[in-house]
Order: C-alpha cells, then sequence, then structure tokens
C-alpha cells in the first residue's frame, strides 16, 4: 500500500478551506439577518402604532388615522416585500445544508412574510392595504340600530344572552347582521386583492398561502379539519338535539325546530351556546356584579404572577385600552377583544371592553396569556422574526387553556367568587363547557373553514356568498337565518376575521384541540387532579410547563414541541376524554326525542 502522507498537507488545506467556506456563509447570513430584523422590528413597531390608532380612535369623517396607518403599512409592505430581500433569502437558502437550522428557519420565513406583499405587484400591495384600512374602518365605525335606535355591539349581546321575547331576538340578530351589506363591496375586493398578491411567489391563493406557515398543504389542512369535526360530531349531535328541545321550551314553542333558529342563540354566529345554560354553584356573574372592571383586569396579572411570571409593564396599563368607551365619548374602537406586541419587545398592550361578568374574567384571562407569551418569547435567543407563537394556534391554544383554567371550580373558589362548600351540578358544567368547546369546532374547523377556502381557493362567486354561507353553516352547525337570507345580504362578513384577519380561523379550532392536550396533561401529570376541577393558582411547576412552551416563540417546531412536552402528537384524544362522561348523560336526556342531524356513515 502507497503511502498518503505527501497527500496529507494538500488534504487538510482542502478541509480547511470547506470549514472556512461554511463558516464565511454563516456569518455572511448572519450579518444579513441582523440586519434585517434590526429593520423589521423598526417598521413593525410603525405599523403596530398605526393599526393602533386605528383601531382604539375612531372618529367618522376623520381619515388621520386611517392615512398614517396606511403609510406605515406600505413600507413594512416595501421592506418586506423588496426585490433585495427576496433574492437575498432565495440565494442563501441555496446553501441551506452549510446554515444553522435557526438561520434557515428565518430565511423561509422572510420569503413566507414577502409572499404576502411582493415588491413585483407594489401596486396590488398598496391597494390591498389602503382597502384594508378602509374595511377596518367601516366594520369598527358602523352604527348599529334597533327600531331606529342606536345600540353597541354589547348591547346586542346582552339582549341575546338576557331576553326571551323571540321578536325582539331576531331584532337583535337582525340588527347585529345589517353591517354585513355595506361590508360586502370591500370584501370583494379584498379577496381579489389578497389572491392576487400571493400569486406573485407562486402561491394559487391567499389560503393556501396562509395554510404553508404550518409546513402543510391546504389538503392536509382541510383533511385534518374533517377529522377532528368527524371525531366531535357524535357528541356535537347530541347537543345540538338537546338544545333543540332545551330552547323550544324556554321560549315556549310547541313545535320542536328541525334545525336551530340563529336567533335562538346567545352568540350572534352560533358559535358559543354556552351563555343558554347556567349552573348551580358556579354562577360567577353574581359574584363578578360585586367587582368593578378593574379589579377583573388585575385579577389576570395575578393568576400569572402566581405561576412565576412577572408583573406586566407599567406601560401596560398606562398604554392598554380595557374598558368600553363612553357613548358620549366622540369616538368608537374595536369591540373585540386583541392582545398586541406593539415593539416585539417590552411594549405589550390589550383592547378590550372589560365589565365585570363572568365572559370578561374568562377574556382578560384568555388575553393575558397572550400577553405572557409575547414577554416569554421576547429573549434574546429568539429574533424578532419567529417572536410569535411555534405556530398561530399555540397563542390561541395558551390563552384559551388559561381561560379555561380560571373557570373551573377549585380555581373560582380558591379568588372567594364561588362557596367551595357548595354542591356543583358537575354534568351541567361538563354541559357548559361542551356548549362552548366542542359546539366551536363545527363553526371553526366547518364554517369558517370550508368558507373561506370556497372564497380563496375556489373563488366562489359573489353572487353566492350568502346562499353558500348558510348551506355550509347548516351543513356543519345545524342552524339557519330566522327567515330567508338573499344575496343583498352578507352574513359572512359580519363576521371580524373575515374582514381583517383572513384565511386562518382554523388556528382557532386547532388551538381548542391544542389547549385539551396540553391541560390533559399538565391535569394529570403535574397538578395530579381530575382534569375537569383543577386548579393552576400558585403552581410554579406548571408555570415553569408552559413558560417552557412559550420561550422558544417559533424557533421551535411545533411538532416536536407537541410530542416532546405532552408525548402525543396533535389529537382529539384529550378533548373527546374530557368530555366523554356527557355522552352518556345526553342520551338518557334526549331519549324519545327526534335527531335532525344525520348518524355519521
Amino acid at each position: 500500500m502507497k503511502s498518503l502522507s505527501k497527500f496529507l498537507p494538500a488534504l487538510l488545506i482542502v478541509l480547511a478551506s470547506c470549514g472556512n467556506t461554511q463558516q464565511g456563509i454563516q456569518q455572511e447570513v448572519q450579518t444579513y439577518l441582523d440586519d434585517y430584523n434590526k429593520k423589521y422590528r423598526e417598521l413593525y413597531t410603525a405599523s403596530s402604532e398605526g393599526q393602533w390608532k386605528v383601531n382604539t380612535h375612531i372618529v367618522a369623517g376623520d381619515t388621520v388615522n386611517a392615512y398614517e396607518s396606511r403609510i406605515a403599512d406600505e413600507a413594512m409592505a416595501n421592506f418586506t416585500g423588496s426585490k433585495e430581500n427576496i433574492e437575498k433569502a432565495r440565494k442563501y437558502l441555496e446553501h441551506e445544508k452549510d446554515l444553522t437550522a435557526l438561520q434557515v428557519k428565518q430565511l423561509k420565513k422572510i420569503l413566507y412574510l414577502a409572499a404576502g406583499n411582493p415588491e413585483s405587484a407594489s401596486e396590488t400591495v398598496k391597494e390591498l392595504i389602503r382597502a384594508g384600512t378602509a374595511q377596518t374602518e367601516n366594520l369598527y365605525g358602523y352604527k348599529f340600530s334597533i327600531d331606529g335606535k342606536e345600540v353597541t355591539p354589547n348591547d346586542i349581546d346582552s339582549m341575546l344572552a338576557d331576553v326571551r321575547d323571540t321578536t325582539m331576538r331576531r331584532k337583535a340578530w337582525e340588527a347585529s347582521k345589517a353591517v354585513g351589506a355595506e361590508l360586502k363591496p370591500g370584501l370583494m375586493n379584498l379577496r381579489d386583492l389578497r389572491n392576487k398578491v400571493v400569486e406573485g411567489l407562486g402561491y394559487p391563493d391567499y389560503f393556501t398561502y396562509q395554510v404553508s406557515d404550518y409546513g402543510m398543504s391546504t389538503d392536509e389542512m382541510m383533511s385534518l379539519l374533517d377529522r377532528f369535526n368527524k371525531e366531535l360530531y357524535p357528541l356535537y349531535r347530541e347537543l345540538h338535539t338537546y338544545m333543540r328541545y332545551e330552547l323550544s321550551k324556554k321560549y315556549g314553542v310547541k313545535n320542536v325546530p328541525e334545525f336551530l333558529p340563529a336567533h335562538w342563540l346567545s352568540n350572534r354566529w352560533g358559535q358559543d351556546w354556552s351563555e343558554m345554560v347556567t349552573v348551580e354553584g358556579l354562577n360567577l356573574d353574581s359574584a363578578l356584579q360585586l367587582k368593578d372592571a378593574e379589579w377583573v383586569a388585575r385579577q389576570g396579572e395575578k393568576f400569572y404572577v402566581s405561576l412565576g411570571f412577572p408583573e406586566l409593564p407599567k406601560s401596560f396599563w398606562e398604554k392598554s385600552s380595557l374598558y368600553p368607551v363612553p357613548k358620549d365619548a366622540g369616538y368608537k374602537k374595536n369591540t373585540h377583544a386583541s392582545a398586541w406586541h406593539m415593539d416585539l419587545e417590552n411594549d405589550v398592550r390589550s383592547l378590550m371592553s372589560i365589565v365585570p361578568n363572568a365572559e370578561w374574567y374568562e377574556t382578560v384571562h384568555h388575553e393575558y396569556g397572550h400577553i405572557y407569551y409575547y414577554i416569554s418569547y421576547s429573549n434574546p435567543e429568539v429574533p424578532y422574526l419567529l417572536r410569535e407563537g411555534a405556530n398561530r394556534a399555540y397563542h390561541e391554544a395558551l390563552g384559551s387553556m388559561m381561560g379555561l383554567a380560571a373557570m373551573q371550580q377549585p380555581f373560582a373558589a380558591g379568588l372567594g367568587l364561588v362557596d367551595s362548600t357548595t354542591k356543583m351540578d358537575e354534568m351541567k358544567h361538563l354541559l357548559k363547557d361542551a356548549l362552548n368547546y366542542v359546539v366551536f369546532i363545527p363553526w371553526s374547523a366547518g364554517t369558517m373553514s370550508h368558507f373561506e377556502y370556497e372564497l380563496y381557493a375556489k373563488r366562489l362567486p359573489s353572487d353566492q356568498w350568502n346562499k353558500r354561507w348558510w348551506e355550509i353553516v347548516r351543513q356543519y352547525q345545524g342552524i339557519v337565518p330566522p327567515v330567508e337570507r338573499g344575496e343583498d345580504y352578507c352574513d359572512a362578513a359580519t363576521k371580524i376575521h373575515i374582514n381583517d384577519d383572513p384565511a386562518q380561523y382554523y388556528d382557532y379550532a386547532l388551538s381548542f384541540i391544542l389547549l385539551f392536550q396540553v391541560h390533559d396533561h399538565i391535569a394529570r401529570n403535574i397538578l395530579k387532579q381530575d382534569p375537569h376541577a383543577t386548579n393552576y393558582f400558585g403552581n410554579q411547576e406548571v408555570g415553569k410547563f408552559i413558560a417552557d412552551i412559550m420561550r422558544p416563540g417559533s424557533s421551535a417546531d411545533w411538532r416536536k414541541l407537541l410530542k416532546e412536552k405532552t408525548g402525543e402528537d396533535l389529537s382529539a384524544r384529550a378533548m373527546l376524554d374530557y368530555f366523554s362522561p356527557l355522552m352518556d348523560w345526553l342520551k338518557k336526556e334526549n331519549a324519545g326525542r327526534t335527531y335532525t342531524l344525520p348518524e355519521m356513515k
């Protein structure tokens, strides 16, 4: 055998050269990413400030906020969609094998963001931004009225929760839908613009573009949603039958309708029926009515602090918009609760209209879940680009889980909101939870996701929108409007998310599946408590478990993170287990009743 010694110097030079090449490309990419992240944060902050003003201070005829917001959004779009950034990200991804996983993730995120507003479609992007801002103002600036008297969305919700007269309920429901006709032209324009923009980077439609953020195809996502609908359908069918008969009794109607009239339900879209059931021993409203709105707001913070999270920054209390706008204030605001990460650092805010009742009590705990998620991943290990949930559903899952935990009897009893010695009707409590969480799946994974899929991917003609909307509502939710709703209405557009958070409502469906998985793990493996009766308050081991999920943001792979933390892939198993005791009870209650939803084939 010949000696290789004379070849070693040359071989070492080649190996060193390869190492230097890899190190060199990593350094070059990192310099680019550092610069990108810095500029991204600067523009993101300006855009957030503009949107905050548009959502919190709406004055009829005043276009200053809208103009300033549009300018900030256009600057953000020009940067993220620039030809230079697209070309650089693509060039660097040609060396993917030589880069770190974190660098690759950021480069792919840059291309994803670019697809939302590519420079190649700059005029269309500008038009889209203008159209989006105008739609937001039309939506939140709309004056609702009943019999010629102006009412707020909260007034409408209160009527649908409390009024038994079905004529007045119908008036309230129809008032809530009146805005849809005014929003339809804007939505037609937005649908076409959104599809046109993403086509520039190769996406066939806007729905497919949004789904791609999960690392999934549209077919994979729709298949997953259909699986969850199918798994929960038998329980939903029992709930639907139960509510048809119980609400008929409540409203004094002898002939039980085949499908649920939309105006019979407390929620304007039929996405949550839980207000229709009162649980003895867990009536938080009566206790909360003795509190004020600030107590509710502050109590949410105390919960998270008890788990080991920090107090909310002083700026949160100074800059948030937490309470309803007085009727004589001279301006309006978005009444939909939301959490905001203004600068991707410490400026966190919430937009709510808190009043002291159980719904807002739960909402506060939910929205603060988002706030503490922001705080947790705002750390040096997570680049600004990846300061978001592991996927979009994670944000909603953890917020909703905290809302669920705050509504359980041991937790509420610890705060003195209910008497711990009072015997609670546990089955009614489970029913109330099911009328929230289970009922939500056909709405989110069914109605909303399938309508928006058809809207964007199938380009549903605008003269079929209302007809198709109610066909889908009936198919998945078993709900019908009180009267025929023709194409002069646009009832889908009355849902906020259709207008300004489009083609991603499945986030909420996946989040509900996810929250039960995480809650089930916490209850059984950390608290050693019944998942139906937990008390997270003060348990810092629970807080650490949650913080460990939050801290990486989207720098971690969402599938691996879930498997690592819970031992399972995404599954409805925990949700089905949680509500399994309810099935036998419902079947007994429904004995002798007519089922109008077909059996699962």
